[in-house]
């Protein structure tokens, strides 16, 4: 089927992102974004092939990160880059393939989650290279705190059959923007990013924590339903 060009883009934004609840601080004005953005991706490019550009944002983010720790950290700018063509691959994707009526809705999850994962490990690695030798494990705790916020997503996706990318008034874009900042003050405050690298896993814990706590909260709730049924069902 051909996408219905006639939608305003409130309309369309709507449209494109029913099979997806935000509650992101910046949800109405990206959704009105990529809702402006998908009508004008060239019909030649797919959705696998924008899933491929939010990958290779990744690398010159991971790309940043070593010209910074060789050459001067002025490359880090270079990651700002890479977030922008993250966000714009990673977000278009599944939209655009909702725009023309031929969405992939396993296909695309699938994808996306390991696409995702490959990212944070990149972006981890190179922390890990820039990052002086006692402070590396910062890297690795933040790979580890991401893949715990996608294990909670993947959770509540079984436990509550709704797929939620965002915890909160956080997702992926203001994720983007906040390192994104933490790069540019890097840049301009030598050894800055350290301790915001800190503060950012602190704050990712406790969110994780909280996160699985009400999660933990709703599964006994579901449990208790389930058993009270079975048990009705078996008196009747």
């Amino acid at each position: 089927m051909k996408p219905d060009k006639k939608q305003s883009i409130s309309e369309l934004s709507k449209t494109i992102s029913k099979e997806r609840g935000r509650t992101n601080l910046l949800k109405e004005i990206e959704q009105k974004t990529i809702a402006f953005l998908v009508q004008r991706i060239p019909s030649w490019i797919n959705s696998d092939m924008l899933t491929a550009i939010g990958f290779l944002g990744s690398i010159i983010i991971l790309l940043s990160f070593v010209l910074a720790a060789h050459v001067n950290e002025t490359y880090l700018l270079i990651g700002v880059l890479g977030f922008m063509v993250s966000w714009f691959g990673d977000s278009l994707d599944g939209r655009l393939a909702y725009y023309r009526k031929i969405p992939r809705k396993w296909y695309g999850f699938t994808l996306d989650l390991t696409v995702d994962w490959l990212g944070i490990i990149l972006m981890g690695l190179g922390f890990m290279i820039y990052a002086n030798e006692a402070w590396k494990i910062v890297g690795f705790g933040f790979v580890v705190l991401y893949g715990w916020e996608i294990i909670t997503a993947l959770i509540r996706y079984k436990v509550t059959d709704k797929y939620a990318i965002d915890s909160g008034k956080f997702g992926p874009t203001e994720v983007r923007i906040i390192i994104s900042l933490i790069l540019i003050f890097e840049v301009i405050f030598k050894g800055s990013i350290l301790y915001s690298s800190i503060i950012a896993c602190v704050v990712l814990f406790i969110v994780n924590i909280i996160d699985t706590m009400k999660l933990l909260k709703l599964a006994d709730a579901l449990d208790t339903e389930e058993k009270e049924t079975k048990i009705n069902g078996e008196n009747v």
